[in-house]
């Protein structure tokens, strides 16, 4: 046989998981399903490394990548990033293709065609970096797949935009970080026959929900795999036991529409006809089929495995993609990382301390305690955070945190927040506890954090940490399943660099992106002082590239950027800050919000929030971001700030929509008359429950008083829904409530809520609570039993 590092063109019965830095990932896995096992898997051949390395030398392109690499001075500006990645696809684009790969490409297909003894058949032409075995790198996705291609003709030319879909922005962002040079990167192609499926998805042999790896997890829809991966659809939920290979949870989902293959070729959305929308895709068989193919393929492969399947249209069960699932198999690796580094295990539980467990997870490290954030860069990569309390400026040493430690603080403080987002473990109001974190604990100490129950241990205590293989987690309860709601699900998010790793949970968009963490993260500087110095111009190219890094890998959905929302004492902390910041002695109800951007004092800074706006809409074309006003004490403010932002050119559209928080008690009472500015609001659960209740909800004195369930509370909400919804105007919500109470969430969708927007940890949940309570609603209404919707509510 041809020297197979030289080859062109391998077929998968030829490869094997090894051949990763020939073929790359996913064409490996692909011949080491067909080579290695007795899984179905629908036969294809893959181009190599050496067919693309040809390519690119036939053209002399790597001198011309190279130069246009070296232009790109900013990876971190999107707009320059993008400019560059669409430069250089587009000279790969162009480049003739070397007749001999020409040729070694169609042949294999004729080959193919002669093999499944049809007349150019269908293909799926999918992209495979060799760089997947990159450390700590994830390319799945990255590149581009094509579905339903026919003829040599069109086989090459998808086999050359894969190629050129190496140098999307992403995936050359990730190799510019790592210090990855381009020449080391090759794409291959594996050109697999197409599967008629009539239903798709994917299987994962953990609960990915719980990571419950005694499970296995199948999901499906109608029509090709796509739509479940990329979460157009909300696919049905089967749970497979492993050990007794019986379905122990099933949720069939309300599926509308679905990708389906053209006669001609390509793809084309279609509506699903009535008698399948509430029909299981998979029979009790199949389902059991599948799970049988998912433990094989995990017991051949020695990990955790995520595998997407497809059912054809004669019933059969085809395997046509597996990989190593990285999320809980990257957890467990920690843990197991964590245990191995700490310095000694102990059996011993003895407890030093305890909290409110205000993010749940498992750590250990070394306790580093700060008490100023001047201190916060002494702070390094996997010690425990200790202080007194954080605020938006910690978020540089809150990001390298195992976990988080407070003296004070609640569950809607800001270090109970933003734990929750970052999903770091995290303890908050210790003092309210008995102790004070910052007396009790040294630095340098090694502990236990078990903040799922809110205690501190001493050492490194083997039973928290490790726990005993034997456990058995519970299975998911019957409300935990994905289906299409009314109320729509959205997601809070602050920090920029998440996006990309929450942009696969099923969110419906991004319905709070905080824009302080912009300012703490890349700006450091108060905008007044910029402007002074002569800079304004990076307050809007750094809030513009963190904003479209959020927009952009949440793209079609939509994302709410609520403007900057610091408080005097957080502004002064920015350099600079002292000059123009006053001493308030209660900055959360003083200087804030709606009230800086019309004062002539501040309103130069808040213009260049708004053009960091048009920037990323106008210039980078991210035109589903939306804008909101917080604090807004009255009309006479809102319609200030509107004017303000219409004068700028931002005014309200079809497609730029601008909402307010309603976080005070006026902005209920006087919604009728707030309506006339704005498109919606956002229930900020937090403060509203706290001026309507009279609590400071950073006090953890009080902390029993504060309750978001309070009938003041729920009577407000009811009362604004009510009063929106006469003007056609929406009401949101992105306090932590619904995370934190179902039955809370069950109210606001008895009330109609348009938009329930969480943490990112609690998004698929919530997804299915709702889903769950409006079934309930539906059920209560047609048979007139079950909760009122109006009792007790209204005014």
């Amino acid at each position: 046989m041809e020297n197979r590092n030289s080859a062109y063109v391998l077929w998968f019965d030829q490869l094997h998981r090894k051949d990763v830095d020939i073929v790359g990932g996913k064409s490996s896995s692909l011949g080491e399903l067909t080579s290695e096992t007795d899984v179905p898997v629908p036969f294809g051949f893959a181009t190599t490394a050496a067919g693309y390395r040809h390519f690119i030398n036939y053209s002399n392109l790597n001198p011309k990548i190279d130069a246009l690499l070296d232009s790109l001075k900013d990876p971190e500006n999107s707009e320059e990033l993008h400019k560059v990645c669409s430069q250089i696809r587009k000279l790969i684009l162009d480049a003739p293709m070397p007749d001999d790969l020409r040729d070694e490409i169609s042949n294999a297909y004729d080959s193919l065609a002669q093999r499944m003894n049809q007349n150019e058949p269908f293909v799926a032409v999918r992209s495979s970096a060799t760089a997947e075995d990159l450390p700590n790198a994830s390319f799945a996705g990255e590149q581009d797949t094509y579905l339903n291609v026919h003829g040599r003709n069109n086989v090459v030319r998808k086999v050359q935009e894969c190629y050129a879909s190496l140098f999307t922005d992403r995936a050359t962002y990730y190799r510019i970080k790592q210090n990855f040079p381009q020449e080391k990167v090759a794409l291959s192609a594996a050109i697999q026959m197409m599967a008629f499926s009539k239903a798709a998805g994917v299987m994962f042999t953990v609960n990915v929900a719980t990571g419950d790896d005694t499970k296995i997890m199948i999901e499906g829809a109608w029509g090709l795999g796509e739509y479940v991966v990329s979460g157009t659809v909300t696919p049905d939920n089967f749970v497979v036991d492993k050990q007794s290979m019986k379905i122990v949870d099933k949720n069939i989902t309300k599926k509308e529409i679905e990708l389906v293959r053209l006669p001609s070729g390509g793809t084309e959305q279609h509506k699903v006809p009535e008698d399948r929308i509430n029909k299981p895709v998979l029979t009790d068989e199949q389902i059991i089929e599948l799970a049988g193919y998912a433990k094989q393929i995990e017991k051949h492969y020695g990990c955790y495995m995520d595998t997407e399947w497809s059912l054809d249209q004669d019933n059969k069960l085809w395997i046509v993609q597996a990989r190593p699932e990285t999320v809980w198999s990257q957890r467990k690796k920690e843990t197991d990382e964590q245990t191995t580094k700490a310095e000694v295990l102990t059996t011993e539980k003895k407890v030093i301390l305890k909290g409110l467990p205000a993010s749940p997870g498992i750590a250990t490290g070394k306790v580093h305690i700060i008490d100023d954030p001047k201190d916060i860069n002494e702070f390094k990569e996997g010690e425990i955070l200790v202080t007194l309390m954080t605020s938006p400026d910690w978020v540089p040493a809150m990001k390298k945190a195992a976990a988080i430690i407070t003296n004070n603080g609640g569950m809607t403080c800001h270090a109970a927040i933003v734990s929750r987002e970052m999903q770091i473990p995290c303890l908050v109001g210790t003092t309210s506890r008995g102790n004070a974190a910052t007396k009790i604990l040294q630095n340098g100490q090694s502990i236990t954090i078990d903040a799922k129950n809110g205690i501190v241990y001493e050492g490194v205590v083997e039973d928290v940490v490790k726990p005993k293989q034997t456990a058995v987690t519970q299975v998911a309860p019957a409300t935990e399943y994905f289906a299409p709601t009314a109320t729509r699900v959205m997601m809070n998010l602050g920090d920029p660099d998440l996006a990309e790793k929450y942009a696969d949970l099923p969110a419906d968009g991004i319905g709070l992106m905080r824009e302080e963490f912009l300012w703490t993260t890349y700006i450091h500087q108060h905008p007044l002082y910029l402007i002074e110095t002569g800079h304004p111009e990076r307050v809007v190219n750094e809030l513009a590239n963190g904003i479209s890094k959020v927009a952009r890998a949440m793209a079609p959905r939509p994302v709410v950027l609520r403007f900057s929302d610091f408080k005097s004492g957080e502004y002064r902390n920015l350099k600079g800050g002292e000059k123009y910041e006053p001493h308030e002695p209660a900055d959360l109800l003083g200087w804030r919000g709606a009230s800086r951007y019309y004062d002539p004092k501040y309103i130069n800074a808040f213009k260049l929030e708004l053009e960091a706006v048009k920037k990323v809409r106008n210039e980078f074309g991210l035109k589903n971001l939306n804008v909101m006003i917080p604090f807004c004490r009255t009309v006479d403010e809102a319609r200030k700030v509107t004017e303000i932002m219409r004068d700028q050119g931002l005014e309200r559209s079809a497609d730029f929509k601008v909402y307010m928080m309603a976080e005070i008690p006026a902005n209920i009472i006087l919604a009728d008359q707030f309506n006339q500015f704005i498109d919606g609001y956002s229930i900020g659960s937090n403060d509203l429950t706290m001026l309507l209740l009279g609590c400071d909800r950073n006090n953890e004195v009080i902390s029993n008083l504060f309750d978001e369930r309070n009938l003041a509370v729920k009577r407000a909400i009811r009362h604004l829904i009510k009063v929106a919804h006469k003007d056609g105007k929406t009401v949101s919500i992105c306090g932590q409530a619904p995370s934190e109470y179902p039955e809370f969430t069950e109210f606001l969708v008895r009330s109609g809520i348009d938009y329930v927007s969480v943490n990112p940890d609690m998004v698929k949940l919530t997804k299915r609570n709702v889903a769950h309570f409006e079934q309930r609603i539906l059920l209560d209404k047609a048979t007139g039993l079950g909760k009122a919707d109006t009792e007790d509510y209204e005014w």
